[in-house]
């Protein structure tokens, strides 16, 4: 028969002493579930000293706003934490709540591999009265089912070199995905994800479980941004939502808020921009005020999906944020060449693309040509696109000649491989820009030509 739990008194008791000598939440909770015996869910809300009604509450404003979150109360909560398991969007709202993983608060699978699990049952007596009562009997099953869960918890296939090896090839890969063309680079990716995931199918010790799922949460992000690059959305859209569920199965946090960060850019580029915005939001939220660069880039990209919105208050708060969470980071430096990084010129890159949609067009330029000479001469796409909004700006500005010039001299001289739908729907926005009688005129005929000419034909 299990043991009784314990009263809140009891855990309220471990918090503190626990709390004095330092503790996290998450070695709280976990010394508030073995000691009082209550589940791991439970034990995550007591080591922060929450009643039932507080949690609830607190999860229901996390999920305002959100289409398929659910309306939590205390009843539930006290459900969930009696062993029912909730909806999956729930589990991820919960463990966004507590900064956990899955396994934290009691609902991932079980960490025996399937085919150690009925050589354990097989030790456990199926009768009181055979084997319990025997006390000799009793200490060779306990020894055996102890054995056994050991061999399944060493039985891991990496070695700490490989792992090593891994990391290394993935960060080589982040560094060449700045300036590799997506088709040739999504060939490389695959072929590290192939390694990873044959890794990840066998059981892992939990350590290098999470560094693995950190893996593939990185390259999926990395595949999904090629994708879009070169207009697969449909795909895209499920190679992010593959990154998400990676990240949050590592349970790193910085990780989890950069994927939603980076999966922003599909609905800012192609609808809908709901859902970049409230992408971008969930990122900040994820950060929960700390600053860095992953901070910075969600506030950054929240600005821009707000500004292109029109909304012209919210955009503005949001950069605000942006560059104070920019500064206090200190982002830049080692990151340059990193996929992964938030460097100057990719801050300025979102400053400009967000003062460029609320028609702050010298302010605009101004950040245009101070990013521009941040860009080594290898790199990708983000200088034409940095010179189609300095294009879209002189549109708005009834330049017509000028823009159209700048533009078809950005398309004309990005190498062909990285000329792909992204740039060229972005090149089509500057024509848009241009007030309507003068879109037939000299200037952007010779602009639908360039973009009606093949990559690589000039």
């Amino acid at each position: 028969m299990p043991q009784a739990a314990h009263p809140p008194s009891c855990a309220k008791q471990l918090r503190q002493a626990a709390s004095q000598r330092g503790a996290s939440n998450q070695q709280i909770a976990r010394i508030i579930h073995v000691h009082c015996g209550v589940s791991e869910l439970r034990a995550q809300r007591l080591a922060r000293g929450l009643t039932l009604k507080q949690t609830a509450d607190d999860l229901n404003r996390i999920a305002e706003g959100r289409a398929d979150a659910p309306r939590t109360d205390g009843d539930q909560l006290g459900h969930w934490e009696s062993g029912r398991r909730p909806r999956n969007n729930t589990i991820e709202l919960l463990c966004e709540f507590f900064d956990c993983t899955v396994a934290d608060i009691g609902f991932a699978r079980s960490a025996m591999s399937p085919t150690n699990v009925p050589a354990i049952q097989a030790l456990i007596p199926r009768s009181p009265q055979k084997g319990f009562t025997d006390t000799d009997t009793l200490a060779q099953q306990v020894d055996a089912a102890r054995w056994s869960v050991d061999r399944t918890l060493t039985a891991g296939t990496v070695s700490a070199t490989q792992l090593d090896l891994l990391d290394e090839q993935v960060l080589w890969a982040r560094e060449q995905y700045v300036y590799t063309p997506p088709a040739p680079m999504i060939e490389t990716l695959l072929r590290h994800l192939a390694e990873v995931d044959e890794l990840s199918a066998h059981r892992q010790p939990a350590a290098v479980q999470v560094r693995l799922s950190e893996l593939v949460a990185m390259l999926a992000t990395l595949v999904a941004d090629a994708l879009m690059k070169l207009g697969q959305l449909s795909r895209s859209q499920s190679w992010y939502a593959t990154a998400r569920n990676a990240a949050d199965d590592s349970g790193n946090a910085e990780l989890r808020a950069r994927v939603r960060a980076q999966a922003a850019m599909l609905p800012f580029y192609y609808g809908p921009l709901e859902a970049a915005v409230n992408l971008a939001r969930e990122a900040r939220i994820i950060c929960r005020g700390r600053p860095s660069a992953t901070a910075a880039f969600a506030a950054a990209a929240e600005a821009r999906a707000l500004a292109k919105m029109g909304d012209a208050l919210g955009a503005d708060v949001a950069l605000r944020h942006a560059a104070s969470a920019f500064e206090q980071s200190g982002a830049g430096g080692p990151t340059d060449n990193d996929a992964f990084g938030f460097p100057e010129r990719r801050f300025l890159l979102y400053e400009s693309g967000t003062l460029t949609s609320l028609g702050h067009t010298s302010r605009a330029r101004r950040t245009q040509d101070a990013a521009l000479r941040l860009y080594p001469a290898r790199t990708g796409i983000d200088p034409a696109l940095l010179s189609l909004e300095t294009a879209i700006c002189l549109a708005r500005e009834r330049s017509a000649a000028e823009a159209c010039q700048v533009a078809g001299t950005a398309i004309l001289r990005i190498t062909p491989a990285h000329r792909t739908p992204i740039v060229e729907q972005r090149a089509h926005e500057v024509i848009q820009a241009l007030p309507p009688g003068i879109r037939d005129g000299r200037a952007v005929r010779e602009l639908r030509d360039i973009l009606a000419l093949p990559p690589g034909q000039v």
